[in-house]
């Protein structure tokens, strides 16, 4: 079963490195046509409700929890993670953010052998191009197989306009025990290409990506994904 690596973060550490500035407490809400990671369907191609609770301090200092449904056609329907890292702005152009998610999933009985620790560092460089990332994520236990795993992703935000930006990540998925763990039968690791426009309008963040996996599957092969989402200060 191919399932998200996190966060990801994924996507939730790049969420929350966005949300240092705020500070204190805040919640978002977010409604997606899908819920993929690294362009794997974690719901089995349909829509997905999630939402988050996250604190960020003046510090850098950073902690939360983010929720979805998700559907690995075991039994097991809800996604629940926590994560706690640090984000640094080392120079003008230079950040760095790291931190630690852990990963638990419920459902069915056996959706909690799932469960597992990620560990991610994360560099930004901003330019007059845009902010260009090289991103790292690393388990030694991926989804309780006792495998290690490593994602690295380069990506680059562009601003076509103030409040238009383009995001296109590269990422790449890799076992490090194809005994314990591998993407499919021939292959150990696969590669993520993501072209994303992000905007906001009225106090809610949109996003519509085109994403594609050179896996051979239904749940990680070309597809649009449309997001809109809401954040509230507590």
């Amino acid at each position: 079963m191919m399932r998200k690596t996190i966060y990801s973060l994924s996507a939730i550490s790049l969420m929350m490195a966005s949300q240092v500035a705020l500070a204190d407490w805040s919640a978002t809400i977010t409604g997606a046509s899908d819920y993929t990671f690294n362009g794997v369907s974690q719901t089995e191609n349909d829509p997905a409700l999630q939402g988050s609770i996250d604190y960020a301090a003046d510090n850098g200092f950073y902690a939360g929890s983010w929720a979805s449904n998700v559907d690995f056609g075991d039994g097991t329907d809800l996604e629940w993670d926590f994560y706690v890292g640090q984000f640094r702005q080392l120079n003008n152009q230079l950040s760095v953010d790291y931190g630690i998610a852990y990963y638990s999933y419920h459902g069915a009985s056996s959706s909690s052998d799932g469960n597992y620790f990620e560990a991610y560092t994360k560099f930004a460089y901003d330019s007059q191009l845009g902010t260009t990332e090289a991103n790292f994520w690393y388990t030694w236990d991926y989804f309780g197989t006792d495998a290690g795993h490593v994602i690295s992703m380069l990506a680059h935000n562009y601003a076509l306009a103030e409040g238009h930006n383009l995001r296109l990540s590269v990422d790449a998925s890799n076992s490090l025990d194809g005994d314990k763990f591998a993407w499919q039968a021939d292959g150990k690791s696969y590669v993520h290409y993501r072209l994303a426009y992000q905007t906001s309008y009225s106090g809610f963040d949109f996003e519509l990506a085109a994403e594609d996996t050179n896996l051979d599957s239904e749940y990680a092969d070309e597809r649009l994904v449309l997001s809109v989402s809401k954040t509230f200060s507590l």
